[in-house]
């Protein structure tokens, strides 16, 4: 019997001006519906692709980011948010969107994804990986 093997998809970019922040999301939402084991990192500017109250209307571009709200109805539970990356920003956890999944095993509870990690910890979470996609 085969184990699945653990895939991370690591978000470096800021969430509009490129398209690897929106191809990210669907190769995971892909991904989870195979039921694969994902899970997400942020960091650099791709903190920003999860922060509250965006706005790119001036860009000219949609707005993408209440598709991370669904990552939980998929089973993908552990995003990665690097602490360092986010205090370079001048942004904090409380900044960040309050991304839940609802817990089976506690009544449906809904609990959060996202994770505050250091760099050393994220290093730690990414040496663990079987195959890790940088977008």
């Amino acid at each position: 019997m085969s184990q699945t093997k653990q895939f991370m998809y690591v978000n470096r970019k800021a969430p509009y001006g490129t398209v690897y922040a929106l191809e990210s999301l669907e190769v995971v939402l892909i991904a989870a519906a195979f039921e694969q084991d994902v899970s997400l990192a942020f960091i650099d500017d791709g903190v920003y692709q999860i922060v509250r109250g965006q706005s790119p209307k001036a860009l000219g571009m949609k707005n993408f980011s209440a598709t991370y709200n669904a990552l939980g109805d998929y089973d993908v539970r552990k995003l990665y948010v690097e602490r360092e990356s986010l205090e370079a920003r001048g942004l904090s956890a409380d900044d960040l969107m309050p991304i839940v999944y609802e817990d089976e095993d506690d009544d449906y509870a809904e609990k959060p994804s996202v994770q505050l990690v250091s760099r050393a910890e994220m290093a730690a979470i990414m040496a663990g990986q079987d195959v890790v996609l940088s977008f």
